[in-house]
């Protein structure tokens, strides 16, 4: 099952060097997401993670730095819900429903499909479905190795996300909530975290 992290919404100081130590550690794939931010800190970012990584990273903004840095692709999302005119490569997108799901997946490389369980980076953002719901889209083929879970995922949960069939695992609270970006300057506990997520993941 795939692993997929999102950034922090906001950017600081250690950043390139965390994403950097995750993608050594075998982070499959990143999400670029920073809403409201000016593009030069974008660019700045991937500047500092090297090169050889980028082909793992998708945008949810700015979607030129996908050809300038050689991204893997782009996110879509209802702030940004349009790709390019021209635009060809790999497109993501975000449903919130088993429904959506159902429309859109045929469309895209793959989707989030969120919030599977109680976000931890964003208050009241409460699981959408239960579990019975979980295990039906799957038996109807609904989710499948390209339908991503994201909400709450975390260490607990994470083998459910796998029994439920989904092709992989989005986390951004779990993870991030183990570095102060304010206080701390060693990131060790994330990359253990992320270590521990790896090996649950397969």
């Amino acid at each position: 099952m795939k692993l997929i992290v999102i950034t922090q919404p906001f950017f600081f100081i250690e950043e390139d060097q965390i994403i950097t130590a995750l993608f050594e550690e075998g982070l499959d794939i990143l999400h670029l997401r920073k809403p409201n931010t000016a593009a030069a800190y974008s660019e700045r970012l991937l500047t500092l993670i090297p090169q050889k990584y980028h082909r793992f990273i998708v945008t949810h903004e700015h979607f030129y730095l996908k050809k300038e840095f050689g991204l893997m692709g782009i996110h879509l999302n209802a702030r940004n819900p349009q790709k390019p005119n021209g635009y060809s490569g790999h497109i993501s997108c975000s449903c919130h429903s088993i429904e959506e799901v159902k429309e859109k997946k045929a469309y895209y490389d793959y989707v989030f499909m969120s919030p599977v369980f109680n976000s931890i980076s964003k208050e009241d953002y409460l699981s959408a479905y239960t579990p019975e719901e979980l295990r039906k889209a799957a038996k109807e083929g609904i989710i499948g190795q390209n339908v991503m879970a994201l909400g709450g995922i975390n260490a607990d949960n994470l083998l459910q996300v796998k029994d439920y069939g989904f092709g992989g695992a989005v986390v951004l609270g779990d993870l991030w909530n183990k570095f102060d970006e304010c206080h701390e300057k060693d990131y060790h506990r994330i990359i253990e975290h992320f270590i521990k997520l790896k090996e649950i993941a397969g």
